[in-house]
C-alpha cells in the first residue's frame, strides 16, 4: 500500500468513526422546543450574531420580536434592514443609551421596565417564534429588572418558542437556565486603536 493510498486510508476511517459518533448524537436528539440562548462576553458580535439568527427565522417564514432594553438610535442598519420585514418583525427601540450617557439611574430604570412589559407581551404570544431581548443583561446588573421575575417568565413561554438574551456579564442563574450559551471574547477592536464605529460595520 502506497504512504497517499495509507493515509487515505486512514483519514477515511477516521470520518467514518466520527461519522458514527455524530450520527448517534443526531439521531438521539429529538425533542422539539424552542429554546433560550444567550449571548454573552466582552466581544463584539453579541447582537450582530442574534439579528443572524433573526434573519435565519424569517427565511423560515416565522415571526420575530426583537425588544432593545439599552440601545437608543433608531439608524442601525439591522433596524432599517428588518423594518423592510413588518408584516414578520416587531422591533422595539426601549433604551435610553448607554448608563455613562443617560446619568439617571431612574430614567434608565423606567426605560427598562417600560421594555420589559411589551417583552412579556410576545412571551405570552404563541404565534411569535422568536424574541431577541437585545442588551438585557444589562437590566440585571444594574437592578432595573428582578432575574427571578424575568427568567420564570421566559420558562413559561410557548413551547415552541425561542428566546435569545444579548449582552456583558450575563448572570449565572440566566447562564444555567439557557439552553445554549455563547461567550464572545475581545481579541482586537478597531475602535481601541482609534478608529470611528463605522455604519454597516459597527451599527
Amino acid at each position: 500500500m502506497s504512504d497517499d493510498t495509507g493515509r487515505e486510508q486512514r483519514h477515511h476511517d477516521r470520518m467514518q468513526r466520527k461519522k458514527e459518533v455524530i450520527d448517534a448524537k443526531v439521531a438521539a436528539a429529538q425533542e422539539e422546543r424552542g429554546i433560550l440562548l444567550v449571548n454573552t462576553g466582552n466581544g463584539k458580535g453579541k447582537s450582530s450574531a442574534a439579528f443572524g439568527v433573526v434573519a435565519r427565522a424569517l427565511g423560515h417564514g416565522h415571526q420575530v420580536a426583537v425588544v432593545q432594553f439599552v440601545k437608543s438610535r433608531s439608524d442601525t442598519g439591522e433596524e432599517g434592514f428588518f423594518r423592510k420585514f413588518p408584516e414578520q418583525v416587531r422591533w422595539h427601540v426601549c433604551g435610553e443609551g448607554f448608563t455613562w450617557e443617560t446619568q439617571d439611574s431612574n430614567r434608565d430604570t423606567l426605560a427598562a421596565q417600560a421594555a420589559w412589559k411589551i417583552a412579556l407581551g410576545y412571551l405570552a404570544d404563541e404565534t411569535v417564534n422568536l424574541v431577541v431581548f437585545d442588551e438585557m443583561t444589562y437590566a440585571f446588573k444594574y437592578g432595573w429588572l428582578d432575574l427571578a421575575e424575568v427568567l420564570a417568565a421566559i420558562a413559561a413561554r410557548p413551547k415552541m418558542q425561542s428566546v435569545i438574551v444579548t449582552g456583558r456579564a450575563a448572570p449565572e442563574a440566566l447562564v444555567g437556565a439557557a439552553d445554549t450559551v455563547t461567550e464572545m471574547g475581545m481579541v482586537k477592536h478597531a475602535f481601541k486603536a482609534g478608529v470611528k464605529a463605522m455604519p454597516g460595520v459597527e451599527f
